[in-house]
């Protein structure tokens, strides 16, 4: 028997055993995918003219949903796409926020992070963000072309596709459907598709494709692991970000047999 197999076995029973004795501590953990509300432009999908989150419509529903969230969620921390390099700032923003001495940005961060954690009494707010491994499809982009052109024009076309139907959801959807079809699980597959898609192209001899995909794959195992540190016994965590990594983090949360997960889809 692997030696490593062995070791788990004989973990077995004392996991399942402390799994069963603190059920009811269990962290629960609820994520909610967003487009970014202030785009700076860095996605592969480019939207002509986003919704504007600031409008009064938009407003009220943004209170109306952290009230909801607040109510039914009772989280204890919030988790947001931001690194630790700016971690100093947006606390400090926050605390401002809290004193009442800060109007809200543009952004989710601010607009549905510091305001719900400030209607939930305050609670910190935590950055998870791990840029120190990125996408790195240079290497796929440059060689696909030549050697796939074929998977080149189609995800052309699907690029295109997508952008042209975000351009016209952002014209003619309220935030509140937006944020419903940005956490459909049709569109977190398709979102993950975009990389399975191109992920067998290659070289000779090389995984470019492969390679790209698994880079991103990384950036979200690394965010993923700043949730598990913070998801202790009793801990409820709210964690927000865009889609691109809800999409994957909810593939490892409904494996995590550490974490509860929490659909936030009823709340919208």
């Amino acid at each position: 028997m692997c030696a490593w197999v062995f070791f788990c076995t004989l973990l077995l029973p004392i996991n399942i055993s402390n799994a069963q004795d603190s059920d009811s501590e269990m962290p629960e953990v609820m994520l909610l995918g967003v487009f970014h509300f202030s785009n700076p432009g860095l996605d592969t999908v480019k939207i002509e003219k986003q919704l504007n989150v600031m409008d009064e419509a938009s407003q009220e529903y943004l209170q109306a949903l952290a009230e909801r969230i607040v109510a039914e969620f009772k989280p204890t921390k919030v988790l947001l796409e931001f690194r630790d390099t700016v971690d100093d700032s947006r606390q400090e923003k926050y605390k401002k926020y809290l004193r009442g001495d800060y109007d809200l940005e543009v952004a989710e961060d601010y607009q549905l992070g510091f305001r719900i954690a400030k209607l939930a009494g305050g609670i910190p707010i935590v950055g998870y963000d791990d840029r120190s491994v990125n996408w790195d499809a240079g290497p796929l982009f440059k060689i696909m072309p030549e050697v796939a052109p074929e998977a080149q024009a189609h995800a052309d076309e699907i690029i295109e596709a997508m952008t042209k139907t975000d351009s016209e959801d952002h014209a003619t959807l309220t935030l509140q459907e937006l944020l419903i079809k940005t956490n459909d699980l049709e569109e977190e597959r398709a979102n993950k598709d975009l990389y399975l898609m191109t992920n067998w192209v290659a070289s000779e001899g090389n995984y470019e494709g492969a390679n790209a995909s698994a880079t991103w794959w990384e950036r979200n195992f690394r965010m993923y692991a700043k949730i598990q540190r913070e998801a202790k016994p009793g801990e409820r965590l709210l964690v927000i970000g865009g889609q691109g990594h809800t999409a994957i983090l909810k593939d490892f949360l409904a494996i995590d047999s550490a974490i509860k997960g929490v659909d936030v889809r009823p709340l919208f």
